[in-house]
């Protein structure tokens, strides 16, 4: 069964996209079949890897709605090993219809059921908010990465987060974990960065990833091009980052699990 992740961080602007896209790209990379599924209205993971929203005719949104297998809307990358189950913004008007509904809380999980054998791993872009989308991914996921970005109010929210994610452990989802949490938008340069890890480190001990994401122009770039960094610059600062994010989460989830016994 797959190991599911849901990348999430109620901030925007963190880096969230970025590394659910770049860590998949590299999961896939090192061998393992990954599903990245966009969760977020914004479909910013869909047009990164490349996919023109407008040509999609099912997405997550009539998944959502219970219309659609997943199976059904998965698109097939140009990289070996990566498939998407896409989205568009419609899927915000799905999540108010849901409301209404009895398993409104465990309706992603139950989705994610249907195609969790046919694949390693399966990262779901969380929107940058604590929505009824956001606990269904929490609902359905085995481990939960945080990026947080080395900025000033880095750890703002972050203990409402946790908060929540306590409360789901409590109530609906007592496997759920930690995975790590990974620095990101770093200029290591500047003492604020520095001083910022040391926080995060404080905070979160041996949680933290020891790979830190740096801020770079090309990891930055990649996106309007549809690809992830490692096929848009394989040599810069960013790829040599997210690959060695990738080595460290499939070394974290082989120690936590018993795969393979």
């Amino acid at each position: 069964m797959a190991e599911v992740i849901a990348i999430t961080n109620q901030k925007g602007g963190v880096g969230k996209t970025t590394t659910s896209i770049n860590l998949a790209f590299y999961l896939a990379k090192a061998g393992k079949k990954t599903l990245i599924l966009d969760f977020d209205p914004q479909g910013n993971a869909t047009s990164g890897l490349g996919i023109d929203k407008s040509e999609l005719k099912k997405t997550m949104v009539e998944v959502f709605a219970g219309s659609v297998p997943l199976s059904k809307i998965l698109v097939t990358t140009k990289y070996a090993d990566l498939v998407v189950a896409p989205t568009i913004p419609q899927l915000a008007n799905t999540e108010v219809k849901l409301h209404k509904a009895n398993k409104k809380f465990i309706q992603l999980k139950n989705v994610i059921q249907e195609v969790e054998a046919d694949f390693d791993y399966i990262i779901i872009d969380c929107p940058p908010s604590l929505s009824l989308l956001t606990v269904n991914a929490l609902v359905a996921a085995d481990y939960i990465i945080l990026p947080v970005q080395t900025e000033f109010y880095a750890l703002e929210g972050v203990g409402q987060l946790l908060e929540t994610i306590t409360l789901l452990k409590k109530a609906m989802n007592p496997n759920l974990k930690l995975l790590g949490v990974v620095p990101t938008m770093a200029d290591e340069r500047t003492a604020l960065t520095k001083q910022v890890i040391i926080e995060i480190k404080k905070y979160f001990k041996d949680k933290v990833f020891n790979t830190v994401i740096p801020r770079n122009v090309r990891l930055a770039e990649a996106p309007s091009h549809g690809a992830p960094i490692g096929v848009y610059d394989r040599f810069s600062k960013g790829a040599r980052a997210y690959k060695r994010l990738g080595e460290e989460v499939i070394n974290r989830t082989t120690k936590t699990t018993k795969r393979g016994e």
